[in-house]
């Protein structure tokens, strides 16, 4: 295993299809194929490995490494899927090389990150033994919807673990904060009639038209209250709406879908069902509509200062913030403190031509090898 490539590595989990099925239910994977492969690599290591099914046919894959035990306990959690290759114009799961750089769905976000960590565990396999510091990895299964793997991890294993590093594309910056998400269905209620006598039904769509655009300038207002001295202040976005059934029938519904993203200050006085509520009260609005919470997503706040944090800094990692969330706020609203880290680039995520230069690759595995001796 000392021998490992880790552009091989990558090659290998990319055409490996792992398309988050509840993004895409008729060309989507179950995350099983690549967590099997990711065991076998880790077994191979000298972890200790265990499949923890999360939704059926969808584990999480759990390494433990032996060691002298009696220090701080380190897991590597980067997540096992990717989302959907529709409108991709190279092979998704071609993991070809040119240009520098490693091509296909996953190459940046994250199985890039997932083999620079994994490429550090073989370096250090033959050190495990004599390290105090206590290693461990976990592939996370359903991370790109609803982050299932993660939450299931935070809650069965958070007295196990003093630290996690979430593997996500930060150029091996390390992310100690980014906001929290919420997404709110917003709906209300008419009455259907003909379209030739609109008088005689009520127009669903015009009661969500009058009210809109004030609900969004009083959560700005009442969001400004609650900035964050790393992450700004929180957002309101109005992302979907949908109404009516036909262009004769006056609308008997309307649904808008609106996005908001938390800052910890603002989920401090109150969940953001509650501040849209607040809002609706003010507005005169609260009985018309109904609110209900479709997704939402916790937000991650670390200390920089503190001392595992700290250790990738001597390394050369700077902290940063970042507008997109992750598992690390489900793992850290579990009890277990968590940053994210990985080579390769966000703006690469989710792209029709993924990739990740193989400078960057290499560079995120021997950041991670160097951190691990640093756990000596």
């Amino acid at each position: 295993m000392n021998d490992t490539n880790i552009v091989e590595l990558l090659q290998e989990l990319i055409r490996i299809p792992s398309v988050n099925v509840d993004m895409s239910p008729t060309k989507g994977h179950i995350e099983r194929g690549c967590a099997e492969y990711v065991g076998d690599f880790l077994q191979k290591c000298g972890a200790k490995v265990h499949f923890d099914e999360v939704e059926r046919g969808r584990p999480n894959v759990i390494g433990k490494f032996p060691t002298r035990g009696g220090g701080p306990r380190l897991v590597f959690a980067p997540h096992l899927d990717t989302v959907s290759v529709d409108g991709m114009t190279i092979d998704p799961f071609g993991g070809e090389i040119s240009d520098g750089k490693v091509w296909g769905r996953g190459a940046s976000d994250t199985k890039g990150p997932m083999a620079a960590m994994l490429w550090a565990l073989a370096m250090h396999r033959d050190s495990f033994a004599s390290m105090k510091a206590e290693v461990s990895f976990v592939g996370l299964m359903g991370e790109e919807a609803g982050q299932p793997g993660s939450k299931h991890f935070g809650v069965t294993y958070s007295e196990d673990y003093d630290f996690a590093v979430v593997g996500e594309p930060t150029s091996l910056d390390i992310v100690h904060a980014h906001k929290g998400s919420c997404w709110l269905d917003l709906v209300t209620r008419g009455r259907a009639c003909h379209g030739s006598e609109p008088e005689k039904g009520e127009n669903a769509i015009l009661k969500m038209a009058q009210w809109l655009p004030d609900l969004v300038i009083g959560l700005q207002k009442r969001f400004s209250a609650y900035e964050d001295p790393f992450l700004g202040l929180p957002t309101v976005s109005v992302g979907v709406i949908n109404g009516g059934s036909s262009p004769n029938i006056v609308a008997a519904s309307c649904r808008v879908t609106i996005d908001l993203r938390l800052t910890p200050a603002l989920l401090t006085a109150g969940s953001a069902e509650e501040h849209v509520c607040a809002v609706l009260r003010e507005l005169g609005q609260a009985e018309a509509v109904e609110v209900t919470p479709s997704a939402t997503a916790p937000p991650l706040s670390e200390d920089p200062k503190q001392e595992w944090i700290q250790k990738f800094c001597e390394l050369g990692a700077t902290c940063v913030s970042a507008p997109w969330f992750c598992d690390a706020g489900w793992l850290v609203a579990a009890g277990i403190p968590s940053v994210a880290c990985g080579p390769g680039s966000i703006a690469q995520a989710h792209t029709k031509d993924e990739f990740i230069d193989i400078d960057d690759l290499e560079a995120g595995g021997d950041f991670f090898y160097q951190y691990l001796k640093s756990l000596d």
